[in-house]
């Protein structure tokens, strides 16, 4: 539909992966060698930036493959949580991909009879052992391309408050349009750029939990699912603000998010701000 091409071009645009004619910029040229959605891509680069390119292909080899986490049998729901709960990351859900993954590879380095360890692992724990090892593959072509294209890849460093930090900067610079504000302390979520209202997926490790955070980027949207966000992080006002780009920031539709935003603007550099309204 012309409106889906219109909504496609325009988020290339606030990507910056297009140049003022409309074709691909130098950037976007480089995201479009990795098969991945454009702001996966941009996270990508961006990760190259803030020193987080190890933590960031782990990311995106997870949130490509299938799910991880399985639909547990009736009366087994309590074990399964209680089980993913041991990977759980304060920060959000793509850090806790994070630690799936890196569980995994630990039980895959210290088994003895790799295929039978693996597959009991994962049952243990509730988890999908075909979608971590499309999660290893992805991840090694990932790594192919960077450096095929002489990207440098960070050594890794998950963990680290100044890694997590880099990570969230990493992630916004891709998905800043996917963030969304709990708009009244019970989990749910308007998104600023639609108005939709939408709710964590059970799968979120901050689901059902006493600590829901009030701004946070998601990686995908699912009608289908309940209106759900999925693979959810914690971010602040204020580094969304300092990573957003600013015309994307304009052309948000009026809400009481946004004012909170404008807010968060005018306090971070209040000479620039008045700028701005005399202009």
């Amino acid at each position: 539909a012309p409106e889906s091409l219109m909504q496609a071009l325009e988020d290339l645009d606030y990507l910056a992966a297009l140049d003022n004619d409309g074709n691909l910029s130098e950037f976007g040229i480089i995201m479009s060698e990795f098969p991945l959605d454009p702001q996966l891509s941009k996270s990508i680069l961006a990760s190259c930036e803030f020193e987080c390119v190890d933590e960031m292909l782990t990311i995106a080899a997870m949130v490509t493959a299938p799910c991880c986490f399985l639909h547990t049998p009736p009366g087994t729901e309590e074990i399964a949580l209680t089980c993913w709960r041991k990977f759980s990351h304060p920060a959000g859900d793509h850090f806790t991909l994070i630690n799936v993954f890196n569980a995994f590879k630990e039980a895959n380095a210290n088994s003895t009879s790799q295929h039978f360890s693996n597959e009991k692992w994962c049952r243990d724990y509730f988890l999908s052992c075909s979608a971590l090892r499309m999660a290893e593959i992805i991840r090694a072509e990932l790594v192919e391309i960077m450096k095929r294209i002489e990207l440098p890849i960070s050594e890794p460093d998950f963990g680290s408050k100044e890694n997590i930090l880099s990570i969230k900067k990493a992630l916004l610079s891709g998905y800043f349009m996917q963030t969304a504000r709990d708009v009244d302390g019970s989990g749910n979520y308007l998104m600023l750029t639609h108005k939709q209202v939408a709710h964590l997926h059970p799968f979120s490790s901050y689901y059902n939990t006493r600590r829901i955070p009030e701004w946070v980027l998601f990686h995908e949207f699912s009608v289908s699912e309940d209106n759900s966000i999925r693979v959810v992080s914690e971010i602040s006002p204020e580094l969304f603000m300092k990573l957003v780009p600013q015309y994307y920031f304009s052309n948000l539709p009026p809400s009481e998010s946004k004012e909170i935003l404008q807010e968060v603007i005018n306090h971070l550099s209040p000479v620039s701000a008045t700028k701005e309204e005399q202009k």
